[in-house]
């Protein structure tokens, strides 16, 4: 895929949506770290289910540190992985507490170093709540760059550095949500919807559906 498509692309994706986000609903730049954490191997609307019983409850560090783990896990334990998530959100909020004076910190290397925050997880808040410039690959973003050609790789890593490379700067901020969007509603796993799609026509994927 060349450079004068992959701008077509996201200027139709900007036209179509100019001011996409996350489907995930917090209201605090720490409501929007735990959510994140709870959702890996989770739906969105199944997370916010959940925390939209947790965070009226608690939604600081301070607050969620109270729960304790077995507290909290009663209003997460609808959501995957639940038992681990709680230990890990516990922990994080404590260093949160005692490392940060309760704020979450702006730079990936103090993301990551809290319990349950890997990379992808450190990319959302960044990009959401910070701003900055990074591309957070799920299974949905890792699929819409390999199946249109925006940027194909064999792993994770090798897509998101292929995005920041090849995505037009004047993009990259929400080209994050766009993607995944697109890989949720359209671009969808075992059949896309490409009759609906307003990128089949760029798009490098041989298999399309009618």
């Amino acid at each position: 895929m060349n450079k004068t498509k992959r701008e077509e692309i996201f200027r139709r994706l900007r036209e179509a949506n100019p001011n996409p986000t996350t489907e995930l609903v917090y209201n605090s730049t720490f409501e929007l770290l735990i959510a994140v954490i709870l959702s890996a191997q989770a739906t969105d609307k199944g997370v916010n289910k959940a925390t939209a019983h947790l965070f009226p409850a608690a939604n600081t560090p301070e607050a969620i540190v109270a729960l304790g783990v077995d507290g909290l896990k009663d209003y997460i334990k609808t959501i995957g992985l639940f038992n681990s998530k709680a230990t890990n959100i516990i922990e994080t909020c404590r260093i949160l507490v005692e490392k940060h004076a309760s704020t979450v910190p702006q730079d990936r290397a103090a993301l990551e170093a809290l319990p349950g925050v890997g990379r992808k997880t450190a990319n959302v808040v960044l990009n959401t709540a910070f701003h900055q410039p990074t591309m957070a690959v799920d299974t949905h973003i890792f699929r819409v760059a390999n199946r249109t050609g925006i940027a194909p790789g064999k792993n994770v890593l090798a897509v998101e550095k292929g995005l920041l490379k090849h995505i037009p700067k004047d993009y990259l901020l929400d080209a994050h949500h766009w993607l995944i969007l697109h890989g949720r509603y359209t671009c969808v796993a075992r059949t896309p919807k490409c009759g609906q799609c307003l990128i089949a026509d760029l798009c490098d994927f041989k298999e399309k559906t009618v």
